[in-house]
């Protein structure tokens, strides 16, 4: 079942069973809230088990990029796209978001972030990465960081 992620009243629904619940929703809710005032796009998600094409996207990508296998159970999936970027996103119960940004136009941005709930350790996969702080109302503290997708996809 699809569910319409409220950035105004923040929800765990789909979470329940990550440690850190209340932070990943936090996390989805400002994602909702900058897709919904950047481009007016509703932000919704789906379980993982009505989501496999996108999580088998993002994992791919992963793994053919950088050689990193996720660990974690992935909770919940987003594929959409806004102008001319394809998004997907996936919540996974560590608390661990990530999004790929496929720019569908040849020579545009392509990019994988890494988001981490407030609470959550660096999953031992992506210890070689640099993660910046960035403060939210609706998350706390978010640790991101990113790279760039070199290959076609």
């Amino acid at each position: 079942m699809t569910y319409v992620v409220d950035f105004g009243t923040v929800s765990t629904v789909g979470l329940e069973s990550s440690p850190v619940a209340a932070a990943l929703a936090g996390l989805r809710a400002n994602e909702a809230r900058y897709f919904k005032n950047k481009y007016s796009h509703v932000f919704t998600v789906e379980p993982a088990s009505d989501a496999t094409q996108t999580i088998d996207w993002v994992s791919r990508v992963l793994e053919a990029e950088r050689g990193i296998v996720i660990s974690s159970k992935p909770l919940e999936a987003t594929a959409f796209q806004v102008e001319n970027i394809r998004m997907a996103y996936v919540f996974y119960e560590s608390g661990l978001s990530i999004n790929v940004m496929y720019t569908v136009d040849d020579g545009g941005k392509r990019a994988v972030g890494f988001k981490l709930s407030d609470g959550m350790e660096v999953p031992e996969e992506l210890g070689s990465f640099k993660f910046a702080r960035q403060k939210s109302k609706l998350a706390g503290t978010i640790r991101g960081s990113y790279f760039v997708i070199k290959k076609e996809y």
